[in-house]
């Protein structure tokens, strides 16, 4: 017994399958991933370029409170304090970053930070530097 589509005959799937070889291979052997005719035009002298970018928040999914900006800061921030740092103190977030190679200005941001407080998360370090953590989590 032989597989195939029960609707059309070998034919017609040889068929169906070129018209679509494009979308599903990609540009090369099966041709270009569109067809001409929808292509959009340029624009005209007068008019700007067409962008996929909006104006405003390029990111999207930034929590409620803090802008992608913020989000993008605060994952910099932890990419040098480890776990095995917190719970920790001001010293003990300094020396972890330290020995992970962060730059200068985490360093200096880490100096900040008040002497005899111990910080649980990056959030809680985030927020001990005057920054604004998101308002809502889920």
């Amino acid at each position: 017994m032989e597989r195939g589509n029960s609707k059309h005959g070998p034919r017609l799937d040889e068929q169906m399958s070129q018209e679509v070889s494009g979308l599903v291979q990609g540009p090369g052997t099966g041709g270009s991933r569109v067809d001409e005719a929808r292509v959009p035009e340029p624009a005209g002298e007068d008019q700007p370029e067409a962008t996929t970018a909006p104006a405003g928040e390029l990111r999207t999914g930034a929590p409620k409170g803090m802008s992608s900006q913020d989000v993008e800061r605060r994952s910099r921030l932890g990419r040098f304090i480890t776990m095995a740092a917190l719970p920790g103190d001001r010293a003990a977030l300094i020396a972890n970053a330290r020995d992970n190679d962060a730059p200068d200005d985490i360093v200096a941001e880490l100096e900040r930070l008040p002497d005899g407080t111990r910080y649980e998360t990056v959030s809680e370090v985030w927020a001990a530097l005057g920054h604004k953590n998101e308002t809502t989590r889920w």
